[in-house]
Formats: structure tokens, C-alpha cells, sequence
């Protein structure tokens, strides 16, 4: 998959594209090589950026610390990685797709 990819040490690197101040936080679905995300917050002052480590945490299961935006701080595109030895990427996708 090209939006999920394995890291070396153990995780996932995630490519996002997120829609903030939406009604509510959803898996749109995966458009242009990335998971497309709304986001149930503003994009002022990281809310979204919160907001969105947020939902990866919850979805996958692991702690808030180990979900961590890489790149597209400031940016409707980021690079998301999760520090974990127990995800797969099939694993992650058949997660966080699972609500499409």
C-alpha cells in the first residue's frame, strides 16, 4: 500500500490528508496515495494536529506518545509514524479502512 508503509525499527509511517472542521472525525478512504481524514477541529493553534494524533492513538490502539507527525505540520498532507512492534501494516489498513 502506498499510504502505509513498515519502518525498520518496529511501526508504521502513514501518509495523511486530513479535512478539518468537519462534523465529524472519519476514515474517508484513501485518494491520491493517502489516508484521507476528516477532522472534528479547527486547523488554528495544532487542534487538528491533536485532534488527529488523537484518532490514529485511539484506532490503533497504543499510546498518544507513539503516534507522531513527521512532516505537513502546518499542511493539509502529513507523514504520520507509529512506534509500535505489535502493528502490520495489513493490520493498520484493515483498521483504519474498516469504517469505509
Amino acid at each position: 500500500m502506498a499510504w502505509c508503509s513498515a519502518l525498520a525499527g518496529g511501526g508504521v509511517r502513514i501518509a495523511v490528508h486530513v479535512a478539518p472542521n468537519a462534523k465529524r472525525t472519519e476514515v474517508l478512504g484513501v485518494f491520491n496515495d493517502a489516508l484521507k481524514i476528516r477532522l472534528q477541529a479547527q486547523p488554528i493553534e495544532g487542534k487538528a494536529n491533536a485532534a488527529l494524533v488523537n484518532f490514529i492513538a485511539a484506532s490503533l490502539n497504543v499510546s498518544r506518545s507513539s503516534v507522531i507527525i513527521t512532516h505537513g505540520q502546518t499542511s493539509q498532507r502529513k507523514l504520520v509514524e507509529v512506534a509500535s512492534d505489535a502493528l502490520a501494516v495489513e493490520a493498520v489498513a484493515r483498521v483504519l479502512l474498516g469504517a469505509v
